[in-house]
């Protein structure tokens, strides 16, 4: 007895007939297009087995139906991009859509790297330093009157340079005497510590900072020796030449505070007048 051959779905003999596995299960041809065929989304019939089915993200074309939606023409086995359900072919793509370099006016066409800034956009060959003329790409850039510089072009035409090194000054300077400064540039004449952010002084044009100054030029207290700066308000007393600190212009034998009041001297001393009425 012949073993039978039948479409898995209807029981229908395949014998001397066309037919279609699917996971290892022979359907005829009728059950295998009404059961698992897909429908062409353009002209929304059955994709047959006797045709080539073409896909994108879910959706089926006849391979005759695969058409840009705007020019009609064909798009197998050529590029295209998809816009709102339709599919484009880049010519119909590009007019509709794509945007226009900045530089040379030319589409940029689907596909294609593209550098954008503040809502335009450039070629990636075509965005390049205004100076130098190279491509910026992914580097960090700066604009200027609407043009855009890589970094060390920046820094070699528009940058301030720093008084000291002659270095251009990027970020973070000092301005002194309307010169401008590095921040670690600016530092004390004798110390070399930094005066950014600190009190200091400048004597024939050279900046100290406060302990250096009085160290240096200050005048001494005659009373405890330490400098008097006279900065910042500080008050003193001058006398024949000798100068003192508020706090220490006293008396030297009962310690009264001479500030505002007469006094007498006896040699290098300073007496109030109790005191010294026996001189």
């Amino acid at each position: 007895m012949t073993e039978r051959f039948d479409c898995h779905h209807c029981n229908e003999s395949l014998f001397g007939k066309k037919y279609v596995l699917r996971e290892e299960s022979p359907h005829c041809v009728g059950c295998f297009e009404q059961l698992y065929a897909n429908t062409c989304e353009e002209c929304g019939k059955l994709i047959g087995c006797d045709c080539k089915d073409l896909s994108y993200k879910g959706r089926h074309w006849h391979q005759g139906c695969f058409r840009c939606s705007l020019c009609r023409g064909s798009l197998v086995d050529k590029p295209f991009a998809a816009k709102e359900e339709q599919l484009l072919c880049t010519d119909c793509y590009s007019s509709e859509y794509s945007s226009r370099c900045q530089e040379c006016r030319k589409t940029i066409m689907p596909g294609t790297r593209k550098m954008e800034y503040k809502g335009s956009s450039w070629h990636e060959t075509c965005f390049v330093c205004h100076r130098c003329q190279r491509p910026i790409g992914t580097q960090s850039f700066i604009p200027k009157d609407s043009e855009n510089f890589c970094v060390p072009c920046y820094e070699q035409q528009y940058a301030p340079q720093c008084v000291q090194c002659r270095k251009p000054i990027t970020a973070g300077g000092v301005t002194y005497r309307e010169q401008p400064w590095h921040r670690e540039c600016f530092v004390c004449t004798a110390c070399k510590k930094p005066l950014s952010g600190q009190r200091f002084t400048a004597r024939d044009d050279f900046a100290y900072c406060l302990t250096c100054f009085c160290e240096l030029y200050a005048k001494k207290c005659a009373g405890c020796t330490h400098p008097i700066s006279g900065l910042g308000g500080t008050k003193y007393i001058s006398f024949e030449e000798r100068q003192w600190h508020n706090d220490c212009f006293n008396c030297k034998k009962c310690s009264l505070s001479l500030v505002g009041r007469g006094f007498l001297t006896e040699r290098d001393d300073i007496l109030c007048p109790d005191c010294g009425k026996d001189i």
